[in-house]
């Protein structure tokens, strides 16, 4: 699969793929449950096509599960039918993108601050080891890679909150960004916004300052729309709504 920067990865690679074999309960929603982790982690990029056949042998099941589970995506606006038998990773528009943008600042911002709260030397110490990760990936310009590791990055300070409601609202407004994520690079590879970002969090969680490590993942989740609307206004040719 291609992908910007030259990343050695495919499309149809999914992580934490190790087969339906030993899943408890439905099929279908193992199926969904993966596609679901991929998309919120910006496995697929806008535009690419996910074939029930291809869905159901990258996974090990049967077409059946596999179909029921992309009519779920469907349905939820993850995915799009741009045809009879054609579905696709759908591009955010400028005016979802300003949406699900104002969602975040909020419901992150929230479950960064609770969190911190409940911030360990352990969780500063996990938290440092992904940015390891991140920064390697970006340095090798595997940026899938470093999408993948920066879920898990923004996650572990949100699960700190306690909120299980607001932790399934926010899963869910990545579930329709998570594929914009590939307009960020080259760009933030190359001026590392997102890694100062990172880094400013952990200092602050480990100085116990929560409204500093809101203020670091509001900035981060800032320069990320920015970047995603020059992306969206190169393919629209329209501005998007003011957004400081």
């Amino acid at each position: 699969m291609s992908m910007p920067g030259g990343e050695n990865m495919d499309d149809s690679t999914t992580a934490g793929a190790s087969g339906a074999e030993g899943h408890q309960g439905r099929l279908s929603d193992y199926v969904y449950e993966s596609l679901k982790d991929q998309l919120t982690r910006g496995a697929y990029s806008p535009g690419k096509k996910l074939p029930i056949r291809t869905v159901a042998e990258t996974l090990g099941v049967g077409s059946t599960p596999a179909r029921e589970a992309i009519n779920r995506l469907v349905f939820e606006g993850a995915l799009v039918m741009s045809g009879p038998k054609t579905v696709i990773v759908p591009y955010l528009d400028l005016a979802g993108l300003y949406e699900v943008t104002q969602m975040r600042l909020a419901l992150e911002g929230l479950a960064a601050e609770k969190g911190a709260a409940n911030a360990t030397d352990e969780t500063v110490e996990t938290l440092l080891k992904l940015q390891e990760k991140i920064s390697l990936s970006l340095d090798e310009k595997r940026y899938r890679d470093a999408l993948h590791v920066n879920k898990e990055f923004h996650f572990t300070i949100y699960r700190l909150c306690g909120m299980p409601h607001l932790l399934s609202t926010i899963e869910a407004l990545w579930l329709r960004v998570g594929s914009s994520f590939h307009d960020l690079y080259p760009e933030f590879a190359e001026q590392r916004y997102g890694v100062h970002n990172h880094m400013v969090a952990i200092e602050a969680l480990a100085e116990g300052e929560a409204s500093f490590v809101r203020a670091a993942m509001e900035n981060d989740i800032r320069d990320g729309y920015r970047r995603l609307k020059k992306a969206a206004q190169s393919r629209t040719g329209h501005r998007a709504a003011p957004f400081g």
